[in-house]
């Protein structure tokens, strides 16, 4: 592989990571199972990276992504459309819609809470990191601090009211949300 298409290859890549999780998630929501969407997630990214050279800006990746998938799912439910236990063509293309507004809406407000998580002051914000690790629990910090279980408790449910009131609040002024 040459370096430019090494450079296309690990741009691809890089796009196709950041998103996967909100793609696998809308497929997923148009489709009766999960061995329907794997396919359909197979498909939909050969067919990605095929044509990814036609891809006007990358900063289209996730819209781009959106509409191939959700043709892929179109062109599979015509492909098993004599099983009964499929969706129609009409409310497939209405769930698509909903589901690309939900993910929207998702993406909105990650984006709000890592602001909003850079807004907590640093102890705050190094606790909530530690408390939604798997791998510490609320006593071994608490032993750790010289408090109890309970006060971090508290601690923590007052920056996640920070944090919820924070995101609620950005995503009223930044979006226009209402």
């Amino acid at each position: 592989m040459n370096h430019p298409e090494r450079k296309q290859h690990n741009q691809f890549l890089r796009l196709y990571v950041d998103n996967e999780e909100s793609l696998r998630g809308y497929v997923r929501s148009l489709l009766p199972t999960l061995e329907d969407a794997r396919e359909v997630m197979q498909n939909t990214a050969a067919i990605l990276w095929k044509k990814f050279d036609q891809l006007d800006d990358p900063k289209n990746f996730r819209k781009w992504a959106f509409g191939v998938a959700r043709f892929e799912v179109l062109s599979y439910r015509r492909d098993k459309a004599r099983d009964r236990h499929i969706f129609s063509e009409e409310l497939i293309i209405q769930l698509a819609g909903e589901a690309e507004k939900l993910s929207e809406q998702k993406m909105d407000e990650i984006k709000a809470l890592k602001k909003c998580l850079n807004k907590l002051p640093e102890k705050q914000r190094a606790l909530v990191s530690e408390a939604y690790s798997d791998q510490i629990k609320i006593n071994e910090i608490a032993k750790r601090e010289g408090r109890s279980a309970m006060s971090v408790y508290k601690v923590l449910h007052r920056a996640r009211m920070a944090l919820a009131n924070c995101v609620q609040n950005t995503l009223k002024t930044e979006e226009g949300w209402a």
